[in-house]
């Protein structure tokens, strides 16, 4: 009888410190994203962006690439000049104040037409 609650007591002790290691926002939370660093990066996967929004501040200039997960895909924001391929990057000087839509720009099967993002330039 000893023996099993010693047992049961180490185990709750190991799923107790297992759950402090976990963190409270998922990898790939779809909220608005801001770099940490001099890159934006952008993942795509099959008809989605790994954020629906993405936050940099104006007079940055940052490196920005996508880096596609699954399939061919691109990003084009018009306003801004940005046009990237699969797994390209350009260096971009975010110097206009606004929102502005990112969309992919290879045709990339059925949900293509759903595959948008918004860009925060704030």
């Amino acid at each position: 009888m000893k023996k099993t609650i010693v047992y049961l007591l180490a185990l709750l002790v190991v799923l107790a410190l297992a759950a402090c290691g976990k963190k409270d926002e998922p990898a790939n939370s779809p909220a608005a994203s801001s770099p940490a660093s001099g890159e934006l990066k952008i993942t795509a996967t099959n008809w989605s962006f790994d954020k629906t929004e993405y936050k940099v501040k104006k007079g940055d200039t940052l490196k920005v690439t996508l880096d596609s997960k699954e399939g061919a895909h691109g990003i084009k924001v018009d306003k801004l000049g940005i046009n990237l391929g699969t797994n390209k990057s350009q260096d971009i000087t975010f110097d206009k104040a606004g929102t502005y839509d990112i969309i992919c720009s290879i045709p990339c099967g059925a949900g293509h037409a759903k595959m948008t993002a918004k860009l925060i330039v704030e």
